[in-house]
């Protein structure tokens, strides 16, 4: 008899009570839970957990699905909207270039009737040709430089052994120049005659000075290649390491159309105006001048002495030189006809810099006009700035027309924001800046294979910029003209290709069919020029 005995756990009240084998069995209702649990109890719940925890999901998706066309979406796409317009105004600004100049300046030609034509000319050719002192005298005979400075000039040479160069000094500076002889930059100098305007340009004949008689030539609208006719020193400025061929090719690219070739010292000892000697050196030359590019229609030819002037301003004496009877130097530079873009948009890249009384840019106008007063935008960095005055030489100015070298007081810019470079132009009409283009280039000097991926440094008017060939596009026939179609793997000295390049920043350029002087670059490598090129496409898509 004592208490009955459980067999129900105590630690677990909500199992199922155990029933040993060898006690009578329950009835049959203490097995339904049991046979429910197992299989209801524990499948059920566990299928309308999946039931739930799949059916919030659906409802929370929809609402974000109907979103799109709620107008709560509409204010974010009008803040986007701005962000895509402010990037849509610089493109139809850049692509545009050549429709709108012909109405901006319609009246400039009649302005030009009282003002004389500026004429930028460039003395080139190589070392120790003559060039300064040619310029020199030109300066004294029209009386820029008066005779009191030469007679000081003329005695500082005398001190120093160098009697002969005191007529070189008009434009040669700098110290270190006049010590040596040798002009290191290019040099500026102005003339006036009884038509014209001359801005005179003294580049430097050494072939270590290069960059900067490019930098010059880009400025020229006539080039005078002067080469020596004293024996021995036309043969070394005319071999194959000598600037007189480097120089002619390197003006052809910078845009000078017209060339003046001068040989001068006629009078040295060894020459004594004589005719033999100077046919021989017309000969020798005017083949290499025409596979350059320049007609028989861009050249002059004619002898002249720099030292003593003879066929500079006045006629050559019969008695001296009897063979010759063609027109003097200044009145050849008179007549020469010349092309200007006076009623096209404003373009002048920057060739120098400085800060006197605010930011002054110089350059060349390369088209268009500008006054004072002006608002002007300065690419690639698309400034704005204000023409505050004009000065040519020293003389300050209302009014600069094309062609014309100018020094322009600008404000609203900083001296750090502006570079060598840069193009000034009009706001309404602003210069294409791009990272990358396509060119025609051919190959002048290059003594192995040029495949993609060549990296050299590229001149193009008063830009000097580091440039990749990344891509060989097509290779032309050179007789035929005709492009191939599919890419060459590599070029040689003497191809012409059709090739893309990269820059390492923004570079403000033109198409060669629409502005000639912002179309055209010389690429150089390792102190020599290695190729020559047009620019043919401008990729908008990299600006």
């Amino acid at each position: 008899g004592g208490p009955k005995f459980s067999f129900k756990s105590s630690f677990n009240p909500g199992a199922a009570e155990f029933v040993p084998s060898w006690l009578p069995q329950p009835p049959a209702q203490s097995q339904a839970p049991q046979q429910t649990y197992a299989p209801q109890q524990t499948y059920v719940p566990q299928q309308s957990y999946q039931q739930q925890s799949y059916q919030q999901p659906q409802r929370t998706v929809q609402p974000p699905a109907a979103r799109p066309t709620s107008a709560q979406t509409k204010p974010a796409e009008k803040k986007i909207s701005p962000k895509k317009e402010q990037k849509e105004p610089v493109k139809k600004a850049e692509k545009p270039s050549t429709p709108t100049p012909k109405v901006e300046e319609p009246e400039e030609p009649v302005d030009m009737t009282g003002i004389k034509e500026n004429v930028n000319i460039i003395f080139m050719g190589h070392v120790d040709a003559g060039k300064s002192t040619m310029g020199g005298h030109i300066l004294l005979l029209t009386g820029m430089v008066d005779k009191r400075t030469m007679e000081k000039y003329e005695q500082e040479a005398k001190e120093l052994g160098r009697e002969s160069w005191y007529l070189s000094w008009a434009l040669d500076l700098n110290e270190e120049e006049r010590a040596k002889g040798k002009t290191t930059e290019y040099g500026r100098g102005c003339f006036i005659t009884d038509k014209r305007r001359f801005t005179i340009i003294d580049a430097p004949g050494h072939r270590n000075f290069i960059p900067s008689m490019i930098e010059g030539a880009a400025q020229a609208d006539i080039g005078i290649l002067v080469v020596s006719a004293r024996r021995g020193e036309f043969e070394t400025g005319f071999e194959r390491d000598g600037q007189t061929r480097e120089h002619a090719l390197l003006a052809k690219t910078a845009g000078v159309k017209r060339l003046i070739l001068v040989v001068n010292k006629m009078d040295d000892p060894t020459v004594e105006w004589e005719q033999q000697r100077y046919d021989e050196i017309v000969e020798k030359i005017s083949p290499f001048l025409r596979g350059v590019g320049y007609t028989k229609n861009d050249i002059d030819v004619l002898p002249i002495s720099g030292y003593t002037g003879a066929n500079m301003k006045d006629r050559v004496d019969p008695s001296i030189c009897p063979w010759y009877t063609g027109p003097p130097l200044l009145e050849l530079l008179d007549n020469v006809a010349l092309d200007r873009k006076y009623s096209g948009p404003l373009l002048m890249p920057i060739a120098d810099k400085m800060k006197d009384m605010g930011t002054i840019a110089l350059g060349k106008l390369e088209s268009g006009m500008v006054k004072k007063g002006a608002s002007v935008l300065i690419m690639p960095n698309k400034t704005k700035a204000e023409v505050l005055a004009i000065f040519q030489d020293e003389n300050e100015v209302t009014v600069a027309h094309n062609g014309d070298n100018v020094r322009l007081r600008l404000k609203g810019v900083d001296e750090e924001d502006v570079l060598p470079g840069f193009v000034l132009c009009g706001p309404k009409n602003p210069v294409h800046a791009v990272t990358a283009f396509e060119a025609q280039i051919q190959v002048v000097e290059y003594p192995s294979i040029m495949c993609a991926g060549y990296s050299a440094v590229m001149h193009c008017h008063t830009t000097r910029e580091e440039v990749t060939i990344s891509e060989l596009l097509h290779k032309i026939d050179k007789k035929t003209k005709r492009k191939s179609k599919a890419p060459p793997q590599f070029m040689r000295q003497g191809d012409v290709a059709i090739v893309r390049i990269d820059c390492t920043r923004l570079v403000c350029l033109e198409t060669y069919d629409d502005y000639p002087q912002l179309g055209r670059f010389t690429i150089r490598d390792e102190a020599r020029t290695v190729a020559v090129g047009k620019v043919t496409k401008l990729l908008y898509d990299s600006a």
